[in-house]
């Protein structure tokens, strides 16, 4: 059977035990994940910098003189980047601890994710400990309640969908 984007679907599971291409995330080592993790925090951080530095800091650029206003650009892309790089590297990283040392894997361990990330990475930006517990506080509830809530990107119904069709085609199509 073809999906709406042409993937061909298997019903059946070969072996005695579920695909392994179909789990590729849990083939990836807690390291793996928590660079996953950095490296996407530091490119959304990175196109939100940019975004901040079309709004805010940067001076309008004279005829001749752009290098001041790209140097403060490439400066808060750099300072968002690398904020976002460090929540989402300690937030994975903690989750994977505690998801490995607990053998559970629910919404407790994104929470505790969150509130460490966000209170070691923001409070440290902001210097105070209300500041810590707000963002950690914050970062945690947002997080239990997307877990909690069932919130995700995949549903794994145990289908697999392949980029391909095991059916020939008649000469008409």
């Amino acid at each position: 059977m073809v999906n709406l984007w042409g993937f061909v679907r298997l019903e059946e599971n070969h072996g005695s035990g579920p695909c392994r291409s179909r789990y590729l995330e849990e083939e990836d080592t807690p390291l793996m994940k928590t660079i996953k993790g950095a490296t996407a925090g530091f490119v959304s951080g990175t196109i939100f910098g940019t975004i901040a530095a079309t709004w805010y800091d940067v001076p309008r650029v004279e005829r001749n003189v752009a290098l001041p206003g790209l140097i403060r650009t490439l400066k808060m892309m750099g300072n968002y980047g690398m904020t976002f790089a460090a929540i989402g590297g300690v937030y994975i990283g903690v989750e994977q601890l505690l998801q490995n040392k607990r053998m559970k894997r629910d919404f407790v361990n994104g929470a505790v994710g969150g509130f460490v990330a966000g209170a070691t990475v923001l409070g440290f930006k902001g210097r105070s400990i209300k500041t810590a517990i707000s963002a950690g506080t914050a970062l945690a509830v947002t997080s239990a309640v997307i877990d909690a809530g069932g919130q995700t990107t995949r549903i794994d119904t145990g289908k697999e969908y392949y980029p391909y069709t095991t059916k020939k085609r008649s000469t008409l199509d």
